[in-house]
C-alpha cells in the first residue's frame, strides 16, 4: 500500500517541480486557499500560538500574520518540492549566503562545527549550502514512516552532496568521524517541543516557560564542536538570505544550557523581525510550565 501510495503521488510531485515559477507560485496559492480556508489545517494551533506569543499584538494583527504564515507554509511546502529540479544556478540566484568564509574559518582552525537552525523561512534550502563549506556537510533528521517516500526525501535532501544521518545515528556518525579526523558540519533544528523522555531543562522561549532541546550543546560539549547558528531572511517570495552567526567558539567554556540559551535568543530575534516565516503549526507550547 505504501508503495502504491508513492507511485500515484511521484509523477504529480514531478510535474509540480517542472512548473514555471510564475505556474509554480500560482499553484502555491490556491493550495494555500484550500488549506487556510477549506481545510482549515492547524488553525486553532496557529491561532493559541500567536496569541500566546505575540499577546501585545491585537487580533487583526495576529489574524495577518496568521494568513502570511499559511501563504509561506504553502510556498515554503511547494519550493521543497522544487529542489527535485531546479538547477544549481537557479539556486544560486534564490538562496544567497552572505558570510560563508566565517564558516570555513573553522575549517582552517581544523574545528567541526555544529549548525543550529530553526524552523524559520526556508531551512529545507538551507542543504544547498553545502558546494560553498569545506567541511563534510552532515543534516541530522526524523525518518519518514513511509519507506519510499523516506527515500525520495533523502534524495531530495541529499541532491548538493549533504549526508542525511537519522537522529539516532547522530552520535556514532560523530565518535566516528572525529576518530578519523573527518572535518564536519552537522545540522541540527533545535528550536521544537522535545519528546518527554529527553526533556532535561526548561527555559522561556518567545517569554513562556517550555522544556527546550539541549542535544546540540551536549554534542557539541562532547565532541568539542563550535557552534554557529544560521539566521534565514525571506527577501522576497522564493528568494532568501543566510547568514552565520557565531554562538560558542569553546563549548565547554560555558557553563551548562549557556549555548542553549543564546541559540533561542538568536531564534526569538528572527521571529520578532517577522513572526510570518516561522512554523507556527508545531505544538511548540504543548508542555509549557504553568
Amino acid at each position: 500500500m505504501q508503495f502504491l501510495v508513492y507511485l500515484l503521488a511521484y509523477p504529480l510531485l514531478w510535474l509540480i517541480s517542472i512548473l514555471p515559477f510564475r505556474l509554480f507560485y500560482w499553484l502555491s496559492d490556491c493550495v494555500y486557499f484550500i488549506i487556510y480556508y477549506i481545510i482549515g489545517y492547524r488553525r486553532k494551533v496557529v491561532k493559541e500560538n500567536l496569541a500566546l506569543t505575540l499577546p501585545y499584538l491585537s487580533k487583526t494583527e495576529q489574524k495577518q500574520i496568521e494568513k502570511k504564515f499559511y501563504h509561506h507554509m504553502c510556498d515554503m511546502f511547494l519550493e521543497t518540492i522544487k529542489t527535485m529540479s531546479i538547477s544549481p544556478k537557479e539556486m544560486e540566484k534564490r538562496f544567497r549566503v552572505t558570510n560563508i568564509e566565517l564558516v570555513n574559518e573553522y575549517a582552517t582552525k581544523n574545528k567541526s562545527v555544529i549548525l543550529v537552525a530553526s524552523h524559520y523561512a526556508s531551512y529545507e534550502w538551507l542543504l544547498t549550502i553545502n558546494p560553498k563549506i569545506d567541511f563534510k556537510g552532515i543534516a541530522v533528521y526524523k525518518k519518514v514512516a513511509n519507506p519510499y517516500f523516506d527515500k525520495l526525501v533523502r534524495r531530495i535532501r541529499s541532491k548538493y552532496d549533504t549526508e542525511l544521518v537519522e537522529t539516532r545515528k547522530a552520535i556514532p556518525t560523530m565518535a566516528q568521524n572525529q576518530r578519523q579526523g573527518i572535518l564536519s558540519m552537522y545540522g541540527l533544528a533545535s528550536d521544537q517541543s522535545p519528546k518527554l523522555d529527553r526533556i532535561f531543562h526548561s527555559m522561556k522561549f518567545m517569554g513562556i516557560e517550555v522544556p527546550v532541546h539541549t542535544g546540540a550543546e551536549m554534542l557539541a560539549k562532547k565532541y568539542n564542536l563550535s557552534v554557529i547558528f544560521v539566521k534565514v531572511k525571506k527577501v522576497a517570495r522564493g528568494y532568501y538570505e543566510a547568514t552565520f552567526v557565531p554562538i560558542a567558539d569553546n563549548p565547554n567554556d560555558y557553563k551548562n544550557f549557556d549555548i542553549t540559551e543564546k541559540y533561542l535568543r538568536e531564534v526569538e530575534k528572527q521571529i520578532y523581525e517577522a513572526p510570518e516565516y516561522y512554523l507556527w503549526t508545531h505544538k511548540r507550547w504543548k508542555h509549557r510550565v504553568e
